[in-house]
């Protein structure tokens, strides 16, 4: 996504008009068309303003990503009783298929027993509760994934 559509969804997002942003920045409607079709780029003192009126950092400004935002806030309203009612495998299983088919070609025994000795050493180490200790061991795991794609 480029900065001119980076623009108009944080702004869109933040429920404001171009008009009603061209005049907290004391700029006319057409300049904030102008940076949202990137005809023309705000300055980096704007683009600050920009940032601060959308309440999002000038990193989250540029990098801006209308769903990932949305998919943050939902999770985030989503309380624990209904998050255990999301059959998770399920879910992602649509996107990775290999989520729903691996039980049937996977003996999981041993690995549950060495990833059940990990979460262990973690909680005796760290005094990590069962759910930190498998959310550490999801991380790094998800760390190791992340090194490996480079």
């Amino acid at each position: 996504m480029n900065l001119g559509k980076h623009l108009s969804e944080a702004r869109k997002k933040s429920g404001l008009s171009q008009e009603e942003v061209a005049g907290k920045l004391g700029v006319s409607r057409q300049t904030i068309s102008k940076w949202e079709l990137d005809e023309t780029l705000p300055d980096i003192r704007q683009a600050k303003r920009l940032a601060s009126l959308y309440h999002v950092t000038l990193d989250e400004l540029i990098d801006f990503d209308i769903e990932v935002k949305e998919i943050e806030e939902m999770i985030e309203r989503t309380s624990e009783e209904k998050q255990k009612e999301i059959d998770w495998t399920k879910l992602w299983g649509k996107k990775y298929p290999v989520l729903t088919t691996y039980q049937q070609e996977v003996d999981t025994a041993g690995y549950e027993a060495s990833l059940s000795e990990m979460l262990k050493q973690l909680q005796k180490d760290y005094h990590y509760s069962d759910e930190d200790a498998f959310l550490v061991l999801k991380d790094i795991l998800a760390q190791i994934w992340n090194r490996k794609q480079g």
